[in-house]
């Protein structure tokens, strides 16, 4: 999966344009700046989804812009430069770029180590941040920021999840929440909510579904759960 947009910082014109070219023939929506400071000066600067950048920029260098888009973003970086002094690759990843990779080389070389750093740090980025669980809009907000819409049910269990952090809430408890009357007719019931809200998540979203099943105890959201 590629990010849907991209920033290339690259003063060669030249090979910024066909790069871009290349990348947006992917589904990739790309802005293209020939230095630091005219990414940093413009408002979606900062709110990129991946940036590609070169070392040896006018101004700024391409070391100091990846600590300045550190200090902003978790978003992938990757370096593509023809600098190959010894002490480059240290640099560059002490400064919090993920991947580097030195000119010559091809588009599809780029596009692919693209992908596959976009790739880890999207889960990772999903890993760390925490669900939201809107109830004023009947919202569960996914990670990636996906809004999935809730029905009254749904929103009763995730709240009883989300007041109950790390812990399994019995079926009995979910059950009593959602105004069942106890018995198999009542589980079974529930079974089937959970399902459908599982559903919905996964076809919203590609984060995981946090809501899983305890054998014979009840249900539990792993991952964090923030009600807002």
């Amino acid at each position: 999966m590629f990010p849907k947009t991209l920033a290339l910082v690259e003063d060669d014109s030249t090979y910024s344009e066909y790069l871009a070219r290349h990348l947006s023939e992917l589904g990739v929506r790309v802005q293209r700046f020939p230095d630091a400071p005219s990414l940093l000066d413009t408002q979606e600067g900062l709110h990129q989804d991946f940036y590609v950048v070169d070392l040896s920029l006018p101004g700024m260098d391409g070391v100091e812009l990846i600590q300045v888009l550190r200090e902003h973003s978790a978003a992938g970086v990757l370096v593509v430069s023809g600098r190959t002094e010894q002490q480059v690759f240290r640099e560059v990843v002490k400064a919090g770029a993920d991947m580097y990779l030195a000119k010559p080389v091809s588009h599809e070389q780029v596009a692919t180590a693209i992908e596959a750093v976009h790739r880890r740090s999207r889960k990772s980025l999903q890993a760390t941040q925490a669900w939201r669980l809107d109830i004023a809009a009947a919202e569960l907000v996914a990670p990636d920021g996906t809004r999935i819409g809730l029905s009254d049910g749904d929103l009763v269990v995730l709240k009883c999840l989300a007041a109950n952090p790390e812990l399994t809430v019995t079926r009995e408890a979910l059950c009593e929440a959602l105004g069942y009357e106890p018995g198999d007719s009542a589980t079974a019931a529930l079974n089937a909510a959970i399902f459908r809200l599982r559903r919905r998540i996964e076809r919203a979203t590609s984060a995981a579904a946090p809501l899983h099943a305890r054998s014979r105890l009840g249900y539990e959201f792993r991952g964090q759960l923030q009600a807002v």
